[in-house]
This record gives structure tokens, C-alpha cells and sequence, in this order.
């Protein structure tokens, strides 16, 4: 299952395009009459005059799930998902409507909701992604619906909005953490791309506390738009990626001739060792592992301490094995 929230001002252009779209069934309602349109726009505008400095009173969900969940969901259970999924973001007491569509092949609703709710006060937009995200995932864990694969999967050209910036930003800073070793070097190449970076200082300290993402006047906590963009995980990225240069750096200075001649040497050296051993079975994978050809072989860790030590125990353990003492 997932969710995409939206906020707006007009409860008229949402809610007709809502209804009156072609094979729309009205689900579930709160406090409008389900009359028509236009009867549902003039409730939800009376209790919105509660709070006629609110700009955006509209809340306007849309739920979706994976085509291969459609035997799971009538009607019935796809109001007690959505009531569910609301209250666990905290929309509560106030006006709402329940819309299906059947344009699309896999199942979905919408949801549209007053942020003005019955008594007056303001249903709050705060973390409204990262909300949706974590109801989103508990309600498709606990009744099995299908998983995504991932953002790879999403149709980025249906995406408007709020929600479209915010992929472009994933889009954006993903390939650009795996090869930045610095911030300073993530901040130039983000800004290349017109995003810029913000950084969230715990109180009274210079120590980074949170980070967020800003592009077209849209800003957004890393962690909402993805929760592998958290300052956290990406400083560990991106200190990972300085070990390995600064590693590969240092094997370069050792041993200055090429990857490529490197590989042919060791190549040569295995096709010897098989060509003058026929007959002891082994092959050519058995030949690389040995320890003369994996010493000769890049760090696949980027770690030359950690190779070390990984190096000195197979030593200790072959000595045991061959019941050699010193």
C-alpha cells in the first residue's frame, strides 16, 4: 500500500474532480451529504469558516495499492485501511469522504478530509510524508499486501507537485553520494543540479543534528524523502568513500603500474600454474583463491588494516591445520 498526501485550498476543484470522474463510487462519508458535489464543497466550506486564516484546508489523500492485492479488497475493507491509515497520522474528528476510482488497474481511493476539524482546530501537515510513510508500511506488513520494489518502480511522469520535486531530489542525490568523499563536494554537485543543502544544529552546539534538501522553493527533511538520506547515513557514505580513495591512493603509490596490467599479470600467472598442473584437479577458481594470487588482487573492502588482520588469521589457522609450532 501506498500513500500520497496532498494539501490544498480549494475544496470545490478537488472534490468534483474527485466524484464526478467517470466510474467513481463513494465509499464512506462524515459529516457532508453525499447528495452531490456541489452539496459536499458547501459543507466542507462551512466548517472551514471556523478557520478562515487556514489557507490550506484541504487535506486530499490518495491511497494505492498493487494490482496483485485486488483480491483482498472490497469495498468495505478498503474503508477500514484508509480509517485505520487515518488514524494513525492523526486525522481525527473531523469531515471526510471516501472515493473509489476504477480508471486505473490496480486499486485505489481517495481521501478528502477538512485540516478545520469539528471544533475548531487545525489538523496539523507537519511530517506529513514521513507519516504516511511509516502508517503506510505498518498496515502493509500487518495484512500482507503486496511489497514495492523500491522508487525504481514509480512512474515518475505521473507524479505533480510536492511529490514529483521530492523524486527528482532522490533522483538527484543518490548517484551523487556514491561518489562524493566530502559535503563540501555533495553541497557543489547537488547545487550544479539546483538543490541546496540545510543543516539542523543541535541547540547551542555546532554538531549536526539533521539535514534537509531544498529545490524550486520545496524543502524537505532528507529522511523524508528517503530514509537513506539522513545526515547520518550519508556521512557514513560518504567517510566510507574517502577510506577507499585514499586507500586505492596509497596502493597506487606502492605499486604504480596500471589495473589493467595488473590484471593481465595475475591472468598470466594462473594460466601457467593451470597449464603446467593437469592433473591435480584443480581449476581456475581454486587457483585465484590461493593466497598468492588473492594477495596480488585490489582490497574489495578498502580497508588495508582490516585486510591485514584478515591475512594473519588465515596464516594462524593454516599453521594448525598443518600441526606446524613455533
Amino acid at each position: 500500500m501506498m500513500g500520497k498526501p496532498i494539501t490544498g485550498r480549494s475544496f470545490g476543484g478537488c472534490v468534483r474532480y474527485v466524484v464526478n470522474k467517470p466510474e467513481a463510487t463513494i465509499l464512506s462519508a462524515e459529516g457532508v451529504r453525499m447528495k452531490n458535489a456541489s452539496a459536499v464543497v458547501q459543507d466542507f466550506n462551512l466548517q472551514r469558516k471556523m478557520r478562515p486564516e487556514l489557507g490550506k484546508a484541504v487535506g486530499h489523500l490518495v491511497l494505492s495499492w498493487s494490482k496483485e492485492d485486488l483480491p483482498k479488497l472490497s469495498d468495505e475493507i478498503m474503508v477500514e485501511r484508509t480509517k485505520e491509515y487515518m488514524e494513525k497520522v492523526g486525522i481525527r474528528d473531523t469531515q471526510y469522504l471516501i472515493v473509489r476510482h476504477s480508471d486505473r488497474a490496480h486499486p485505489h481511493l481517495h481521501l478528502i478530509y477538512n485540516r478545520v476539524d469539528n471544533n475548531g482546530r487545525t489538523i496539523s501537515d507537519k511530517n506529513n510524508f514521513a507519516k504516511n510513510v511509516k502508517a503506510c508500511k505498518e498496515i502493509t506488513l500487518r495484512y500482507g499486501y503486496h511489497l514495492g520494489e523500491g522508487k525504481d518502480l514509480v512512474n515518475r511522469h505521473a507524479l505533480k507537485g510536492r511529490e514529483k520535486i521530492r523524486y527528482e531530489m532522490f533522483d538527484a542525490i543518490k548517484p551523487c553520494i556514491k561518489t562524493a568523499t566530502t559535503w563540501k563536494r555533495l553541497e557543489a554537485e547537488l547545487a550544479r543540479q539546483g538543490i541546496t543543502i540545510a543543516y539542523k544544529l543541535r541547540r547551542g552546539t555546532t554538531e549536526v543534528q539533521g539535514i534537509s534538501f531544498e529545490k524550486n522553493n520545496v524543502k524537505m527533511k532528507g529522511s523524508a524523502i528517503d530514509r537513506s538520506l539522513s545526515f547520518a547515513r550519508i556521512d557514513a557514505a560518504l567517510n566510507r568513500n574517502q577510506q577507499v580513495q585514499q586507500y586505492h591512493a596509497a596502493r597506487e603509490i606502492n605499486h604504480p603500474f596500471s589495473a589493467a596490467q595488473l590484471r593481465q599479470g595475475i591472468l598470466q600467472s594462473v594460466s601457467s600454474e593451470y597449464s603446467h598442473t593437469p592433473n591435480v584437479g584443480k581449476g581456475i577458481l581454486e587457483i585465484l583463491l590461493e593466497s598468492r594470487f588473492v594477495a596480488a588482487l585490489p582490497d574489495p573492502i578498502g580497508d588495508a588494516d582490516i585486510a591485514r588482520r584478515k591475512r594473519k588469521k588465515h596464516k594462524a589457522e593454516q599453521s594448525q591445520s598443518h600441526g606446524i609450532s613455533r
